[in-house]
């Protein structure tokens, strides 16, 4: 067959019935069923949010000290001729004990001494009384023989003028009389330095009085006593050792109160002052107004000592603010004092607080009402709510307080709102959610919160 008639005689007719074969296919075949398009919700992990309480806390940590401490230093010198032989560091000792005895040997000589000064003065004292009688009558008989004198001088006088004495006689009158007039002089000066005479006797006297009262004393000090019980810290005494007054003999640690020193960050001093004021509180920086604000606010304070997995704790109370503000750490000393160190112990259960532990100290404040919510579901002011039906909504909440990894919502969110705690992915508002509650993580919020 030739190529011009093969065109219209053969393939034109195949592809026709091809176009044919398909279009009876197609007309014959039932349409194809449509899938109806539906959400897909997205699963999140979301709580029922519950009313509770939370009270602000601040946590720092320091070293134990003890309240009162002693150091022994004799205020006289001597040979130690008894040594307590609890003397030893790391022994308890009660109020009163005798720490240390000094020889007595040169106070009771000092004693002896000022007494007899004091005796000799009182002699001498009794001697000037005597020597002062003894002048005034003396000088009673001189006045006489005065008299007698100036009787003597008129009458030769008197027969000088006449003519029928001589001019030696008259002389000699004279001299008789001024030698009895210097002894009469003499006896009345003697006289009037008695009195004197007397009051520094006296005052000499005091002075040795003064000498045998300091005696005595040193005597009192040749023995040492410990003012509070007290544990040895350090000892460097012995017996038959010279003891130098001014130098310590032992050292000693109070074990009736303790006191800790824990450094707490400025910005958790913040959170607490917020409590007592309005969001823009200023946490002053004088120690003095911080110490003012923490009263006024009614902290407590507890003490941890963590012994392994062991958490032991002690009451405290918060006693003052250091007087100083580490500026490159942003902390204040906050001083806490506790009561029972020592006698709260309990063998092979709590240890007594010792001088050197690492605690933790909490302060807190009387708790505030709200809802608790991880921190984690706080975004820039605002939380995944789920509404009724079962959609995203960010809704903007007051956090009045945000410690460790849970926050404090006192506006926005209601009691049995559901909150979002996982993050969705895309995170769209409005977006359908699969819900899962976290009963876990509600547990943990449950025991965050303080019902007081």
């Amino acid at each position: 067959m030739k190529a011009g008639f093969k065109l219209p005689l053969v393939t034109l007719p195949l592809i026709l019935l091809g176009v044919g074969f398909v279009a009876y296919t197609i007309a014959i075949k039932p349409a194809p069923e449509q899938i109806k398009a539906v959400e897909r919700a997205t699963a999140v992990r979301v709580i029922t949010a519950q009313k509770s309480a939370l009270a602000p806390k601040a946590i720092g940590f320091g070293l134990v000290t003890p309240a009162r401490s002693y150091q022994a230093i004799p205020q006289v010198s001597g040979t130690a001729e008894y040594v307590n032989p609890m003397l030893k560091k790391g022994d308890i000792l009660p109020e009163g004990s005798v720490l240390l005895r000094l020889s007595t040997r040169d106070y009771n000589l000092a004693i002896a001494q000022a007494k007899a000064n004091i005796r000799a003065g009182q002699a001498r004292l009794s001697e000037i009384s005597v020597s002062g009688e003894n002048q005034q009558a003396a000088l009673e008989i001189e006045l006489e023989a005065l008299a007698l004198k100036v009787a003597d001088l008129d009458r030769v006088e008197r027969l000088f003028a006449a003519g029928t004495a001589s001019q030696s006689a008259r002389d000699i009158g004279k001299a008789a009389h001024l030698a009895q007039r210097q002894k009469v002089q003499n006896l009345q000066s003697s006289l009037a330095l008695l009195p004197t005479q007397k009051l520094v006797q006296t005052e000499q006297i005091a002075v040795y009085e003064a000498n045998l009262a300091t005696a005595q004393l040193n005597l009192e000090r040749t023995e040492l006593r410990l003012p509070f019980a007290a544990r040895v810290a350090s000892v460097d005494v012995e017996v038959g050792q010279l003891v130098v007054s001014g130098k310590s003999v032992a050292g000693f640690d109070g074990v009736n109160t303790a006191e800790v020193e824990a450094q707490i960050p400025i910005s958790d001093l913040f959170e607490l002052l917020q409590q007592d004021g309005s969001k823009d509180a200023v946490v002053p920086l004088e120690p003095s107004a911080i110490a003012s604000v923490m009263t006024r606010l009614g902290l407590t304070a507890t003490v941890r000592l963590k012994l392994g997995k062991t958490m032991i704790e002690w009451p405290a109370a918060l006693d003052r603010i250091s007087n100083t503000i580490d500026q490159r750490s942003g902390t204040v000393g906050a001083i806490v004092r506790i009561e029972s160190a020592y006698s709260s112990a309990e063998l092979g259960r709590r240890p007594p607080l010792t001088k050197g532990m690492f605690v933790e100290v909490t302060l807190s404040a009387k708790p505030t009402s709200g809802i608790i919510i991880p921190r984690s579901a706080l975004r820039d002011g605002q939380v995944m709510i789920v509404d009724e039906d079962n959609r995203m909504i960010n809704r903007p909440v007051v956090a009045r307080l945000v410690q460790g990894d849970v926050a404090l919502i006192t506006q926005g969110v209601d009691a049995g709102t559901q909150i979002v705690v996982s993050t969705p992915v895309p995170r769209i508002e409005g977006m359908l959610l699969q819900l899962h509650p976290d009963d876990a993580l509600m547990g943990a919020l449950a025991t965050a919160g303080v019902a007081k």
